[in-house]
């Protein structure tokens, strides 16, 4: 069993460069406790193929690769699962908010789906999610249509805003990265920053955290607050969670 927020290892076959067995990669687990077909039998990836060019010569990223590759049937090495720190928080009163970038978003579905898409006995979300979502085009969004369904059945519960790079620009002319779409939120999110009841998460790319700071640093700042500082604060609290890579 595994627990929303959680990742599991999959590891490869094969030998590396140096003869020894591929290394165990990590991959946040983008399905509930249940899985997808509710029999908790299954566990979902969110995973993009690597490849990349490297002294003119392709080069494809091991496990993502054989993740991709594989057929119906084939029998794959895991292990786990691992991880605390971005566990769901356990008030279904919560205001949820999730920065995700590509993959990022994997366990942002484990929550969704669990708030949104499942009949639990045990757990019924009263709360708010907003999610914040990343992507270089409208034709990388994943999991877009599932997202809506779940807007349109939780409008009250679930904001969605999606943040196209290459496509989207704000007033200024500047693109949309999450850090920009932000903005346009400021005050509010400050306000729900300061609230106890109020988580962050944050998944996918390491080069979205210094945007994420200067937008904060500067709402805090007008306060006298520090916001590094705070951060920490929040840290100890478990209210600020970051898996980026």
């Amino acid at each position: 069993p595994y627990l929303e927020g959680q990742s599991i290892g999959v590891i490869p076959p094969g030998l590396d460069a140096k003869g020894k067995p591929n290394k165990v990669r990590l991959y946040s687990i983008a399905s509930t406790r249940h899985g997808d077909f509710g029999d908790g039998k299954t566990v979902s990836l969110s995973v993009k193929r690597l490849v990349y060019e490297l002294d003119g010569k392709e080069v494809k990223g091991v496990c993502s690769n054989f993740i991709c590759d594989l057929a119906p049937g084939d029998k794959v090495n895991i292990s786990g699962p691992v991880g605390t720190a971005m566990l769901m928080p356990e008030d279904p009163n919560a205001t949820i908010i999730m920065l995700a970038t590509g993959t990022g978003i994997a366990p942002f579905r484990s929550f969704l789906r669990r708030a949104f898409m499942e009949n639990n006995p045990d757990y019924k979300f009263t709360g708010t999610m907003w999610l914040f979502l990343g992507v270089p085009t409208t034709s990388t969004l994943l999991y877009k249509e599932e997202l809506e369904e779940m807007k349109r059945n939780f409008p009250e519960n679930l904001r969605l805003d999606y943040c196209v790079s290459r496509e989207q620009t704000n007033a200024k002319g500047e693109k949309m990265y999450i850090q920009t779409r932000m903005a346009e939120y400021a005050e509010e999110l400050y306000d729900l920053f300061q609230k106890d009841n109020t988580y962050i998460y944050m998944c996918g790319l390491k080069g979205m955290e210094g945007g994420i700071d200067d937008i904060m640093g500067e709402l805090f700042a007008k306060d006298g607050v520090d916001w590094v500082t705070y951060r920490k604060q929040m840290k100890k609290d478990k209210r600020w969670e970051v898996e980026t890579y």
